[in-house]
């Protein structure tokens, strides 16, 4: 068993790859074959597996939740109660809730097993900046 924190300073909405630095982490621990936990310890971004070749995915995919769930300013969203922190909170959490917080991705011959176009993603739903912790696990099988 291997466990360790990442940190992201995020610059506001949008998406954030720490692949690399999740496969270092894998490389590191001397698993052959197992599972890497990942989880995101807050409750206004998420994480999402994603196209890591072309840019526009992602700014597409951010355009995407921008549009589905609008910051609470937003007429469509007058319902929302909660506000206290900011126009853009409340939907952050909407957004999050509608993604994941922890994503499993299996491991053989000590690297993880993703497709070839695929990244590991911090989605970060809030307008400001943030510093976001991600927990590492890799357990073996």
């Amino acid at each position: 068993m291997a466990l360790t924190l990442i940190i992201i300073e995020t610059a506001g909405s949008g998406l954030y790859e720490f692949t690399d630095r999740a496969a270092a982490f894998v490389g590191k621990t001397g698993v052959g074959e197992g599972l890497l936990t990942v989880f995101v310890r807050h409750t206004s971004c998420s994480l999402v597996v994603q196209e890591n070749a072309d840019p526009d995915v992602r700014r597409d995919l951010d355009g995407f939740f921008r549009r589905l769930v609008p910051p609470a300013d937003d007429p469509a969203m007058d319902w929302i109660a909660h506000t206290a922190e900011g126009a853009d909170d409340m939907p952050a959490h909407i957004k999050a809730a509608l993604t994941q917080t922890s994503l499993g991705i299996p491991v053989a011959e000590g690297r993880m097993l993703l497709g070839t176009w695929q990244g590991l993603y911090l989605f970060e739903h809030r307008a400001r900046a943030h510093r976001r912790e991600i927990v590492l696990h890799v357990a073996s099988g």
